[in-house]
């Protein structure tokens, strides 16, 4: 137990000073099966979890060849992992539940151990543990291999927060570059729109604006729709559009069964499950709402929303702009129409 205990706190040391995730994975392979004397073990992240894919991360005691029919035949394992917890097969190269017993009895594997890694309750890959003989593993082992795999998790997740972090800096400078050297309101809502899907790994955006008679709301730039969707016909103010005109950020998790949303059928169609609808303000009045839309079930954090606000703000400062530049340039054509006036004073 004090060995475990060593190896997960030396991990922990790492985690808390490296930023360099490919290291932190080497070591907690390497960790497991020397700790565990095990023949080897590989850590495997989903590359497209809808497909069932995933691709070796970091491995050690395993061939190449091996790990590539290994990584292609995840999909089923990680099925038992999402209902058991962690997948045991005793003779792996006897177990039914396995697909590639030549490729195992070639390696000389026998058991296999495997773990979910988990980021934000989220499960994104696994580790697993390879032995050379068959052998059962305790509860305490059980444990200790899980600890393992949720560092991992957590390295994962320090470098997304980093990458977020940095790409919430690049947006925002990108914007804010955009509203200072551009007239062009068009291309940066686009810009927007774009931006922050990309950044929150959504199937789109869209920017609508309020009419002049405050009822419909008229599309200014959006991305990842289709044209059908998008000319579907005239938006009103909806429910959850209506939430938001109001100032506040609005979530509505299933837009197929919500009531209070117009084009269920439509939005069902587009693939379009839960959206988040933010309003855009233009100093104190709030002129119409910038919305995401995830195609799977989302919970957005407060972070995640904190930032779409920020981003609808900086879009709301954009059009403000271009208003005073409009009413601006009204004045100039106005006083030069009527410089005759000011020249009659001299």
């Amino acid at each position: 137990m004090k060995e475990y205990l060593k190896e997960i706190r030396k991990v922990a040391r790492v985690l808390n000073i490296t930023n360099d995730r490919e290291k932190l994975f080497k070591m907690i392979v390497k960790s497991a099966v020397e700790t565990m004397s095990a023949k080897g073990a590989c850590l495997f992240l989903a590359t497209d979890e809808q497909k069932g894919r995933y691709a070796a991360v970091a491995m050690t005691g395993i061939s190449q060849d091996y790990l590539h029919d290994a990584a292609g035949r995840m999909g089923p394992h990680m099925k038992i992992l999402k209902k058991d917890g962690f997948t045991y097969y005793r003779d792996a190269r006897k177990d039914d539940r396995t697909l590639d017993k030549e490729s195992m009895a070639k390696e000389g594997i026998a058991s296999i151990l495997i773990v979910p890694v988990l980021v934000n309750d989220e499960m994104i890959g696994a580790l697993a543990l390879y032995t050379a003989r068959i052998r059962p593993f305790t509860e305490t082992e059980i444990e200790f291999f899980s600890l393992l795999a949720e560092q991992g998790g957590l390295a994962i997740a320090k470098a997304e927060r980093i990458a977020n972090l940095r790409n919430a800096i690049r947006i925002f400078l990108g914007l804010a570059s955009s509203i200072t050297g551009s007239t062009d309101i068009k291309m940066i809502l686009q810009t927007l729109t774009q931006d922050v899907a990309q950044a929150l790994r959504v199937k789109a955006a869209s920017i609508r604006l309020l009419d002049e008679n405050h009822t419909t709301l008229r599309l200014a730039a959006s991305y990842g729709l289709s044209e059908k969707y998008l000319n579907k016909g005239p938006v009103s103010a909806e429910k959850s559009i209506a939430q938001a005109l109001q100032g506040k950020p609005v979530v509505v998790k299933d837009a197929a069964t919500d009531a209070g949303v117009q084009y269920r059928q439509e939005k069902n169609e587009e693939g379009i499950v839960t959206i988040l609808s933010v309003p855009i303000k233009s100093r104190d009045e709030v002129i119409g709402v910038l919305r995401l839309y995830s195609a799977n079930t989302r919970v957005f954090s407060e972070g995640e929303i904190q930032f779409v606000m920020a981003l609808a703000y900086m879009g709301g400062v954009a059009i403000q702009n271009m208003t005073l530049c409009e009413m601006l340039k009204d004045d100039v054509k106005d006083l030069r129409e009527n410089s005759w006036i000011f020249k009659s004073w001299f």
